[in-house]
């Protein structure tokens, strides 16, 4: 099976902004495009095949009917096991928490939520929360939620570019404003908001809290932000190991000239191209990339070579 281009549904969140389309070229009938799921095939949000001899089809059919694409190191887990995101953070996301895969699959039907974020973008004094300041029991909480003191408790983090975060099940956490994030997470959809800031919904409500799942998940003690990220400079690309954990495993290439890749039965790959524009190519297959092309390149499909000047993002499965 060839590699092919994807088209990614975009969501419309209160927070979102306009560079996914002024940057990356994205399409909505809405003014804001808050994320775009550049690979998923989560019924929230289903990732659609846009070239070759499957166009038109969710990747989630092709998969269905074609398992072997995904590589057999995807047989561990029940369903396809990522979600790759882009996100435009104009305003402050909502402090929030994510559950461990047994809370989740015992409470919600679905899978718990380990993420990574790399940092496409931030704007001058853009920052980001990472868990608490200092060790706080869950009373106190509880207490900091009820008295609107929460803020003061957590950690804020500066960001910049390049930057690497790495996001625990349990682990209180938001995007700040004026952050642009590739995001790649466990395929889950469920999140519990603590704080979100008094905003109202498009209903015109407030929003709604997950507080009593959120104390029970959340650990409050402080965690290490610092994410060392390991990379080796090869001939014609700078490669960066930025994340590895049971469900992916991420790396960053900045390409030159061209880099020599592929693909064997374990693992599909995903790309990404966050920066610069190039082309892929396989055997029978020429694929352009520019900024925002995302690219399923189907495990078995041997090698290909991805030529030209671009900085994209791979992930696959360990």
């Amino acid at each position: 099976m060839k590699p092919f281009l994807l088209k990614a549904p975009i969501k419309d969140y209160i927070w979102g902004g306009t560079k996914l389309r002024e940057m990356f070229g994205k399409e909505s009938n809405g003014e804001r495009l808050a994320e775009s799921w550049e690979l998923s095939c989560h019924p929230d949000g289903e990732t659609i095949i846009a070239s070759g001899e499957f166009k038109g089809m969710k990747l989630s059919e092709l998969l269905a009917k074609h398992p072997e694409a995904m590589g057999k190191n995807c047989r561990k887990f029940n369903g396809f096991p990522v979600l790759v995101k882009l996100i435009d953070a104009k305003n402050d996301l909502s402090v929030q928490v994510h559950p461990s895969d047994e809370y989740a699959r015992k409470y919600e039907n679905d899978n718990g939520k380990t993420e990574m974020w790399y940092i496409i973008d931030a704007e001058p004094g853009a920052e980001l929360v990472y868990g608490f300041k200092e060790k706080i029991t869950k009373e106190e909480f509880r207490k900091a939620i009820e008295d609107n003191t929460l803020m003061d408790r957590v950690n804020r983090v500066p960001v910049k570019k390049g930057d690497v975060f790495f996001i625990k099940p349990g682990t209180l956490h938001a995007i700040g404003k004026g952050i642009l994030i590739a995001e790649i997470q466990q395929s889950s959809n469920v999140t519990y908001r603590v704080y979100d800031y008094g905003r109202l919904g498009a209903d015109g409500k407030p929003r709604q809290l997950h507080i009593e799942k959120a104390l029970e998940v959340t650990n409050t003690e402080p965690v290490d932000h610092n994410m060392p990220v390991y990379g080796m400079e090869l001939d014609g690309a700078v490669v960066q190991l930025l994340a590895e954990c049971e469900y992916f495993n991420v790396n960053r290439e900045r390409i030159i000239k061209e880099s020599q890749l592929g693909t064997d039965d374990s693992s599909f790959a995903h790309i990404l191209v966050i920066g610069g524009s190039g082309e892929l190519c396989a055997e029978d297959c020429d694929l352009k990339l520019s900024m925002g092309s995302s690219v399923f390149v189907p495990a078995g499909a041997g090698s290909y070579v991805i030529k030209g000047n671009c900085d994209v993002i791979i992930t696959a499965i360990p």
